[in-house]
């Protein structure tokens, strides 16, 4: 964990706060998560590495200690997103026959209402 100067618009006492939180996780060589999760979120996060580290930035809140709340809130949100098994995949399905059927009478309803509104005698 880092905390350095926040960007942004100044004011009183902001020249000597370090309020920004820089929350360092070294995903490839941690012993916390099982292999399979350690994988998937290697995989994942690839974008987000450096190194095999992911960094999670804070410095919304003036309080140091309240960034460093929200840093970790965030990585341990990225963490479980990344950890997370891949959904089920979808079985596709056949569409009813009823639904189909009634589809078809639909349109051809509608284009019957269409057909009576025209007017046909040009000559």
């Amino acid at each position: 964990m880092a905390f350095s100067r926040s960007s942004g618009p100044g004011g009183q006492h902001v020249n000597t706060s370090d309020s920004q939180v820089e929350l360092r996780f070294d995903l490839a060589a941690t012993d916390a998560l099982p292999d399979v999760w350690k994988a998937r979120a290697l995989e994942r996060l690839a974008s987000r590495l450096v190194n095999g580290v992911v960094t999670v930035r804070a410095s919304e809140h003036r309080s140091q200690w309240r960034n460093r709340e929200t840093a970790a809130v965030r990585l341990a949100a990225l963490l479980a997103e990344a950890t997370a098994p891949p959904p089920k995949p979808r079985r596709p399905t056949k569409i009813p026959r009823g639904i189909n059927e009634r589809r078809l009478r639909e349109k051809k309803q509608r284009s019957e209402t269409k057909r009576t509104r025209q007017s046909r005698d040009w000559s």
